[in-house]
C-alpha cells in the first residue's frame, strides 16, 4: 500500500511537467513505479563532466541544480534547473561521457528515472522523443550539429506556400448551439422559432441530439408556400435527409469540398464528424464567405479599395485575426512576417495616397522634378512588426538647390504629417521619441541623410548608437527606391573608412544581457508600470537583432533587414559559425511567435509578461532561446576586441 501511495504521488507530479504530460495514466504509473527518489546536499556533485553516463536521467522534485561547463579557469554556469526540470539526459541520446557537470545548489530531491524504463516510451511516443531531442540539442550544440532535424526549434514547411494558398488551411468556426427542434414539431412552429432567432436554417434532432434532418428558408419557400402545404404538417415530412456532417476543427477547403459535392449550403458539425453523434454546431455558406474574405489576397484588395483611415484600421484588425489563426496553426514565422509586412506596407502606401490626394485637392502640388522615398525603420523596417506598435519612419528626397531646400522640405513635412496621422488612426501610434518623417530631423534630402549617417559613424556617441539601432534598419516602402539604395552604398563606404564604428556598435549590442534561466536570477523590471514583468523585447529580442545588425554591416551584406534572415545569410557566409547563427535565427522566430501570442492575448504589444504564468514547455522554449545570445555576445566580444575598447 505504501509503495502504491509513493508511486501515485510521483505520477501526480510527473503529469504536470513536459514531456510526461503527454503520457496516459497507465504509462505514468508504470514509469513512476521505477523512479528512485534521491536526496542531494548543498554543493554535492550529481555527475561530473567526463564521467561515463549513468543508467538514469534526472528530474528536480524540490530544490535546485546548477549545470556547469568545466574549463581551465572557473567553471562556467550554463543553466539552473528547478522544480520539474530534466537534466542529465545524455544516456538516452548518446552513449558518450557527460559534457557538463551537475551539482546541487541547495538541499535537493531528485527523481532518478531509469533509462530502461523510459526507452519503451520513446519508441511508442515520437512527441516525447522530440521534446528530449530539443532539450538535449539546446544544451549540447556540438553533438547534434550534423542533424538539421535536431535544430533548436523546428521550422514549418509552410514557409514556402503562396499567399493566396493559406486561406484553405484556415479553420472555420461553426456557430455553436444551433437552433434545433424535434421531428414532430409542425412547420409553423419551426418557422416561428427561425424568425425569432433570425436564422435561415434549423436542425431536426432526436432526444439524444443526433441530427435527423435540416429545414431551411429555401424549403419553406419551395415546399410549403409554393406548394400550399398545410402549416400543421410535421417538419420531418419536408426536412432534408440525410444530414451532411463534418467534424471540428474543419478547414475552409474541407467545408468547400463537402458543400460542392453535395450541392448544399449548410453543414452540420457533430462530435466525431458523422451523423451518429450529437450536434455541436452548424456552418453555412455565408460563414464560408466571411472566412474566405479574411485571407491575405482579400485584405490586399480591401486596402486598395479603402477610402478612409477608419476603414484601414478595420482591415488591420482583420489582419490581426488572421495573425491569430496563423500563430495557433503554427504556420512559420517567416511566412507570417512576410504576409504582415506586405499588409503593413500596403496600408502605408494607401495612407500616402490619401495624403497626396488631400494636398492636391488643396492646391498643394508636389515639387516638380523632386523624387522621394518613404522609409520604414525599426521593427517595421526589419519586416518584423506583427502587431501594431508605435511608428518609426523617415523620408528621403532627391537633392535640390539650396534656395529650394526649405520649400521642398515644407511640402514633404506636410505630406508626412498627414501620413503619420492616418497611420495613427489605423492603430500605429505616434512614436514617443518622434522618430517619424513628420519631424524635420528625419525628413531630409539625400545629401543630408548621407551627412547624418556619416556623422553617426564618425562620432559614435551614445545617442548616435541609439539612433543607429533604429535607422540602420531602414527599408524603402514607397517611391524612388534608388535613393535608399544609394544611401546604403554610402553607409557601407563610410563604415569601411571608419571600422572602429562597428566596435562601438558591437559594444552597444552587449548592453542587454539575457537571463540565464527562469530561476531566481530571472531578470524582471524592478519598478514602474511593468514591475515584476519580463521585458521580452529588451532582454531577448534586441540582443539578437543588435548582433545580427552589426555582423551584417561588417559582412557588407545588403538587401536583407529581417533578423532571422540575416542570421541565415551569415550562416551561409561563415560555416564555422553556421550552427550558432541557425540557432539564433530559430530563437528569434520563437521570441516573435511568443510575443505575438502574448500581444493577441493581452491586446497590447506583447512586450512584457509575468514569468510566473509561463508553462514549463514555454519556459523550455524561451530558455533555450537565451543560450545562443550568450554565445553571440561572446563572439562579438572576441571579434571586435571589446575588452580593449573604451567608450
Amino acid at each position: 500500500m505504501k509503495n502504491n501511495t509513493i508511486t501515485t504521488r510521483v505520477a501526480d507530479f510527473l503529469k504536470d511537467y513536459p514531456p510526461f504530460h503527454l503520457l496516459d495514466r497507465s504509462q505514468l504509473m508504470e514509469l513512476a513505479g521505477a523512479v528512485h527518489v534521491q536526496y542531494r546536499s548543498p554543493q554535492e556533485l550529481i555527475f561530473k563532466a567526463g564521467e561515463s553516463p549513468r543508467p538514469e536521467i534526472y528530474l528536480v522534485r524540490e530544490g535546485a541544480v546548477e549545470v556547469l561547463k568545466e574549463g581551465s579557469a572557473e567553471p562556467l554556469l550554463v543553466d539552473v534547473c528547478d522544480e520539474g526540470d530534466l537534466f542529465g539526459i545524455r544516456p538516452l541520446l548518446a552513449q558518450q561521457a557527460y559534457a557538463l557537470t551537475a551539482r546541487a545548489m541547495e538541499e535537493t530531491l531528485l527523481y532518478a528515472i531509469p533509462v530502461e524504463s523510459i526507452n519503451p516510451i520513446l519508441d511508442e511516443n515520437p512527441k516525447v522523443s522530440l521534446y528530449l531531442a530539443r532539450n538535449f540539442a539546446a544544451g549540447h550544440r556540438g553533438v547534434v550539429a550534423q542533424k538539421p532535424s535536431d535544430r533548436l526549434f523546428l521550422r514549418s514547411p509552410l514557409q514556402n506556400w503562396r499567399t493566396d494558398d493559406l486561406h484553405e488551411i484556415q479553420t472555420i468556426e461553426p456557430k455553436k448551439n444551433p437552433i434545433c427542434c424535434p421531428p414532430d414539431w409542425t412547420i409553423q412552429q419551426a418557422a416561428k422559432l427561425m424568425q425569432e432567432k433570425r436564422v435561415g436554417s434549423m436542425l431536426i434532432t432526436n432526444e439524444q441530439g443526433i441530427p435527423l434532418g435540416i429545414f431551411t428558408d429555401k424549403d419553406l419557400r419551395n415546399q410549403v408556400v409554393a406548394s400550399g402545404l398545410a402549416l400543421d404538417t410535421p417538419v420531418e415530412q419536408i426536412m432534408n435527409r440525410p444530414v451532411i456532417t463534418i467534424g471540428a476543427p474543419a478547414s475552409v477547403a474541407d467545408v468547400q469540398m463537402k458543400m460542392v459535392q453535395h450541392r448544399i449550403h449548410h453543414l452540420c458539425v457533430t462530435e466525431d464528424g458523422t451523423p451518429h453523434t450529437p450536434v455541436r454546431g452548424i456552418v453555412s455558406e455565408h460563414d464560408l464567405l466571411v472566412t474566405q474574405g479574411n485571407n491575405p489576397a482579400a485584405l490586399m484588395r480591401a486596402i486598395q479599395k479603402s477610402k478612409t483611415g477608419e476603414r484601414l484600421r478595420a482591415i488591420r484588425e482583420q489582419a490581426e485575426t488572421l495573425l491569430g489563426k496563423y500563430i495557433f496553426q503554427e504556420v512559420s514565422i517567416a511566412f507570417i512576417s512576410t504576409i504582415l509586412t506586405e499588409i503593413n506596407d500596403q496600408i502605408t502606401i494607401r495612407a500616402i495616397e490619401f495624403a497626396e490626394q488631400s494636398l492636391a485637392e488643396e492646391g498643394k502640388e508636389a515639387p516638380t522634378g523632386v523624387e522621394w522615398c518613404w522609409l520604414a525603420l525599426g521593427s517595421l523596417g526589419r519586416g518584423e512588426q506583427l502587431l501594431r506598435t508605435d511608428q518609426d519612419n523617415a523620408l528621403i528626397f532627391s537633392d535640390v538647390p539650396e534656395s529650394e531646400l526649405e520649400r521642398v522640405r515644407a511640402y514633404f513635412l506636410a505630406l508626412s504629417k498627414r501620413i503619420t496621422t492616418t497611420l495613427n488612426t489605423v492603430g500605429f501610434e505616434f512614436c514617443p521619441g518622434d522618430m517619424m518623417a513628420s519631424n524635420p530631423q528625419w525628413c531630409l534630402s539625400q545629401e543630408e541623410w548621407k551627412a547624418q549617417f556619416s556623422q553617426w559613424i564618425l562620432y559614435p556617441e551614445a545617442k548616435a548608437l541609439l539612433l543607429g539601432n533604429v535607422f540602420f534598419d531602414y527599408r524603402p516602402v514607397y517611391g524612388a527606391k534608388y535613393l535608399a539604395d544609394e544611401l546604403g552604398q554610402h553607409i557601407h563606404a563610410a563604415i569601411g573608412e571608419q571600422t572602429i564604428f562597428l566596435g562601438f556598435l558591437a559594444k552597444n549590442a552587449l548592453q542587454n544581457p539575457p537571463p540565464l534561466s527562469f530561476f531566481r536570477n530571472f531578470l524582471v523590471e524592478r519598478s514602474g508600470e511593468h514591475k515584476n514583468e519580463f521585458d521580452l523585447k529588451a532582454r531577448a529580442m534586441m540582443p539578437l537583432a543588435d548582433a545580427a545588425r552589426v555582423l551584417t554591416l561588417e559582412a557588407r551584406l545588403t538587401g536583407v533587414n529581417n533578423t532571422f534572415r540575416r542570421f541565415d545569410q551569415l550562416a551561409a557566409l561563415e560555416p564555422q559559425n553556421q550552427e550558432l547563427f541557425e540557432q539564433a535565427a530559430d530563437a528569434y522566430e520563437i521570441f516573435m511567435r511568443y510575443r505575438a501570442l502574448q500581444g493577441l492575448k493581452m491586446k497590447n504589444s506583447g512586450r512584457f509578461f509575468n514569468p510566473e504564468k509561463l508553462s514549463k514547455m514555454e519556459r523550455l522554449n524561451l530558455r533555450n532561446g537565451f543560450r545562443p545570445i550568450f554565445e553571440l555576445q561572446s563572439l562579438l566580444t572576441t571579434r571586435f576586441q571589446l575588452n580593449y575598447l573604451r567608450t
